[in-house]
């Protein structure tokens, strides 16, 4: 949302509203396989006794890798820092599998393809956004004619956003919904959506008034409601990656508290505990985001109704792929590189290297204090009980 916050198409206000609603379906809808990455394959739960019988070890691991993961959040926010949810949780794991069973413990195969994923997708991120807003600008801002450029091609941008998004939901509903679609079909549905959703589109922006003023301007203000929707489209990838990651040790509990092993818990369940994951992503964002909306949508680099599209609509079309195969990669990350990406399109001098170092530093601090923390509590909590 940050980007959205920064170009000013959105009010903080309607950004946290917008936030809430689409982190919860994305939750929902999309969430359940990076939960299960990150609850049983990040570390071997049979090694620690844990394969189909109640274990306190377990249960006070997930409780400390929760503890610890939002300890370093919030430390991380009111420093105004876009950490990552991803790392915090995933280093929080792994620092309770070392705790409980030693190095052994931890799968690091599965943690090294994990780690992959995060250096990845900011570069997917930001080579994606350089790329499209080349295109946005070869094809619309240096055109003669840019407005009219600008209302040709906003109904197919608007269809393009929401195929996509069509295409990510049913794959997912495809097992529990039990929908029977072939992948042609999932993708011929998929077009159909984008096509009729272009129509209303291309009515609305036909309604656009040739005002008195700059050609740029006008492209600018087709473009906010572009991305109003991108933003939309970023806060339900969002839910369907973040949210899922954050939940994921809830799981473990609720499997070990309610259903007695760490293996058994109903995809029902699940879906419940992502939801409750959403809400409270949603407050967060009202409470503490705001700082790092700023830092994102300000700091980096100038932008623009144009540049904020094309930020999150990369950003989002990266994370959702990702959470399709079960990568729990960070929105976070890939959404900061779609910024630098869009920079960079104007030049290096134009992304604020200052601010980009702060940021990589505190990615790359992340793993190693939630770990350390998650260590730390889990001897305490292990120790007294």
């Amino acid at each position: 949302m940050g980007t959205s916050v920064g170009s000013k198409a959105l009010t903080v206000r309607n950004a946290v509203i917008i936030a809430a609603v689409l982190n919860l379906a994305g939750a929902v809808l999309v969430g359940s396989r990076v939960t299960h990455t990150v609850r049983k394959d990040i570390i071997d739960l049979g090694a620690l006794g844990g394969d189909d019988t109640f274990n306190w070890t377990i249960l006070i691991g997930m409780l400390a890798a929760m503890l610890a993961a939002a300890i370093w959040i919030n430390v991380a926010t009111y420093f105004q820092l876009p950490v990552s949810t991803t790392h915090a949780i995933v280093g929080a794991m792994i620092g309770f599998g070392i705790a409980a069973g030693g190095m052994a413990v931890v799968n690091w195969d599965m943690v090294g393809k994990i780690a992959m994923s995060w250096v990845i997708s900011p570069i997917a991120g930001a080579m994606m956004a350089l790329f499209a807003f080349m295109l946005i600008r070869k094809g619309i801002l240096t055109h003669p004619h840019p407005f009219k450029q600008a209302l040709k091609y906003a109904p197919f941008l608007v269809g393009l956003v929401m195929s996509i998004l069509a295409i990510a939901m049913l794959v997912e509903a495809l097992e529990p919904l039990h929908l029977g679609l072939s992948y042609l079909q999932i993708l011929i549905t998929g077009l159909v959506v984008g096509i009729l959703a272009s129509i209303p589109a291309y009515l609305l922006f036909k309604r656009y008034k040739m005002v008195e003023m700059d050609e740029y301007k006008k492209v600018e203000r087709i473009f906010i409601p572009l991305q109003i929707i991108t933003a939309a489209y970023v806060a339900f990838a969002h839910g369907s990656n973040d949210v899922a990651n954050a939940i994921a040790p809830l799981t473990g509990i609720v499997a070990q508290l309610v259903y007695g092993s760490p293996e058994d818990i109903p995809l029902s369940t699940i879906i419940v505990l992502l939801a409750f994951g959403g809400i409270g992503i949603a407050i967060g964002t009202a409470v503490w985001g705001r700082g790092v909306m700023k830092t994102i949508g300000e700091r980096i680099t100038e932008i623009t109704p144009t540049r904020g599209f094309t930020a999150e609509f990369s950003a989002a079309t990266t994370v959702l792929a990702c959470s399709m195969l079960g990568l729990p990669i960070s929105t976070t990350h890939t959404l900061v590189g779609a910024v630098i990406g869009v920079g960079l399109a104007g030049g290096v001098a134009a992304v604020d290297s200052k601010v980009i170092k702060n940021i990589v530093y505190s990615w790359l601090i992340t793993v190693p204090v939630a770990a350390i923390l998650c260590m730390g509590l889990f001897l305490v909590m292990d120790y007294i009980t």
